[in-house]
């Protein structure tokens, strides 16, 4: 296995901007993250290693936008879609500018951001579950239904529950340390992939109105447009029911008592 120096050195030799590009492609080796045509959202991306990666991974149809603090110089010989954008991540105004600039829904967050390091070991490690958080929540405001966040962060008390959360609102989460880490660092990658965007959660117990029958029998209902199939019933029927599975864009219920 390569050693930390010699993921710099092939960084380099490749023509990639930071080591750090080898620790994203190691994570969509093994998470397959891109899709040709994807649009990606790239968080604290100074200097531009995984921005490359990212263009060099979703084809010519793809969009590949950028944000960070410092000023990320452009990237030539690409075929695909690239905006920069220059703005600090807790002003709400470059948020808003974010928005603009992806139009639409995204594919995929990538945030490789870290704090300043202090050297003190609690004090790092809440500072990196605050950016995560960001990152999350930036992710949560442009994420399309069964879209994909990779996060930084560092091991600490609190990663547990930031992991906790993270799995309310995608079905899958994966903790990955990719072999272009430095043996020293206490970083690891939190891979949530097929974002939820239910109205509701496993678990839930409501009352539907069945206004449809699916292919395979189920009954259809709708919660704030979000589609539930329902075993057991027919069409007409208001039946309490209890939320059993959800997928990105439809979920589960069975009735409640039947």
């Amino acid at each position: 296995m390569a050693n930390p120096d010699q993921w710099a050195r092939q960084a380099h030799d490749a023509g990639y901007r930071s080591r750090a590009s080898y620790k994203l492609k190691q994570l969509d080796e093994e998470y397959d993250l891109f899709s040709q045509g994807d649009t990606v959202v790239d968080l604290g991306a100074a200097p531009g290693g995984w921005l490359q990666v990212a263009a060099e991974s979703i084809g010519h149809r793809g969009h590949v936008v950028g944000v960070d603090r410092r000023r990320i110089e452009s990237l030539e010989g690409f075929d695909v879609k690239i905006d920069l954008l220059q703005g600090d991540l807790t002003d709400q105004t470059t948020i808003e500018e974010l928005a603009l600039i992806v139009e639409d829904s995204v594919d995929i967050v990538l945030s490789d951001m870290a704090p300043n390091m202090t050297g003190q070991y609690d004090l790092d490690h809440a500072r990196s579950i605050h950016l995560a958080q960001i990152a999350a929540d930036i992710a949560a405001s442009l994420l399309a239904p069964g879209g994909t966040l990779v996060v930084k962060v560092f091991e600490g008390r609190d990663l547990d529950e930031f992991r906790d959360s993270l799995e309310t609102g995608y079905r899958y989460v994966a903790t990955a340390r990719p072999p272009a880490t430095r043996d020293a660092s206490s970083e690891l990658y939190l891979i949530c992939k097929e974002r939820i965007t239910a109205p509701v959660s496993v678990g839930d117990r409501l009352t539907v109105e069945i206004i449809d029958v699916g292919s395979e029998g189920d009954g259809i209902a709708k919660v704030d447009g979000f589609t539930l199939f329902v075993a057991g019933v027919e069409t007409g029927d208001t039946v309490e029911i209890s939320v059993t599975d959800l997928k990105p864009r439809f979920g589960f219920a069975e009735p409640v008592d039947r």
